[in-house]
């Protein structure tokens, strides 16, 4: 209940005493898991909250093709290509999707591109790392959809109706990613050593980064407590970290594969695994813009902006066309 919440925490959160009315039957329909509809009251924050999370997970689908995309050309076989092929097709949907979501909030879908590319508007930091072999797309199925799967299903349960809709689809179609880059990971890690040498070396590299995708320390969190109140968000951030290490490494375990953390270990009084500091700097310089593939990243969703212009253009041309003869007609 959002009372406890706030004792709990102490972190500044408004009582329910201390709302007006409106805000105060809005949280009292949230606490009684009530799904908060578009055209329905709701606080600015909220709107504002929902806005920057949604068009984050969107823009992170659109921009999550690239790094993928970069290997359809070069699968090992044609069925591994047709596989990819579909993979980068339903992260474009999920992007639509999403979008679409945000847009019930009064945001176009022409505004939330500007604020990606003008730096306002930020993307997962996961996909600014390079993809250096086919064992990258593996990890990258394994490792970075698993952690998004993670993130998601709770969202399932969020307390905005169209973002919770919405992930239902995405997350039944991201469980089938994940599969495939577990058993491109199984069939390196049982091939020669080359190929075993390769996954180990995928590992190694999308580790951190993937526990980075849960984003920063609880202590250091800026928006959790008041989306978990608003119940945007569902866990924190190292609830859901912590239990994608405790599903995660067994699965490295069984491909023959060490995950590269000298701390890891099992704790038996946590029931859980402790594992090592991760680099936050590294984390916080790549959401500055100084990641491997930063500038490589946002050049192509411009290039691809400036490309559609034409088309843009010509719909909208279109659509006011249509409209004007629709008004002379009646």
């Amino acid at each position: 209940m959002y009372a406890q919440e706030v004792k709990s925490t102490g972190k500044g959160l408004k009582t329910l005493e201390e709302m007006d009315p409106e805000e105060r039957a809005f949280q009292e329909k949230i606490d009684a898991n009530i799904k908060i509809e578009p055209k329905e009251w709701m606080p600015e924050g909220y709107r504002k909250t929902l806005i920057r999370q949604i068009s984050q997970h969107a823009h992170s689908e659109i921009v999550g093709q690239l790094p993928e995309g970069n290997w359809i050309t070069r699968a090992p076989t044609l069925d591994r290509k047709a596989i990819l092929l579909a993979k980068v097709q339903d992260e474009a949907g999920h992007g639509l999707y999403l979008y679409c979501a945000a847009e019930t909030l009064g945001i176009s879908r022409d505004q939330m591109t500007e604020q990606l590319l003008s730096g306002k508007a930020k993307y997962s930091s996961i996909f600014n790392y390079p993809t250096l072999t086919w064992a990258d797309i593996g990890a990258i199925g394994w490792l970075v959809d698993g952690a998004a799967i993670m993130n998601q299903v709770p969202i399932q349960r969020c307390s905005f109706g169209p973002y919770s809709r919405a992930m239902i689809r995405v997350c039944k179609e991201e469980s089938f990613h994940q599969r495939q880059g577990y058993d491109i990971m199984m069939v390196l890690a049982k091939g020669t050593p080359e190929q075993k040498e390769m996954a180990q070396d995928a590992l190694n590299r999308w580790w951190w980064p993937s526990l980075m995708m849960f984003g920063p320390p609880d202590a250091e969190s800026v928006h959790s407590v008041q989306s978990m109140a608003w119940k945007i968000k569902m866990n924190t951030n190292d609830e859901l970290r912590q239990k994608f290490v405790d599903q995660t490494v067994p699965q490295a375990e069984y491909l023959g594969l060490k995950v590269p953390d000298d701390d890891l270990k099992w704790n038996e009084e946590k029931d859980g695994y402790d594992f090592g500091e991760i680099d936050w700097g590294e984390f916080y310089e790549i959401l500055k813009g100084n990641g491997p593939c930063n500038k490589e990243r946002l050049g192509a969703r411009q290039k691809a902006w400036s490309d559609g212009e034409w088309f843009r253009e010509g719909l909208m041309a279109y659509s006011k066309k249509r409209k004007a003869r629709k008004v002379a007609a009646e």
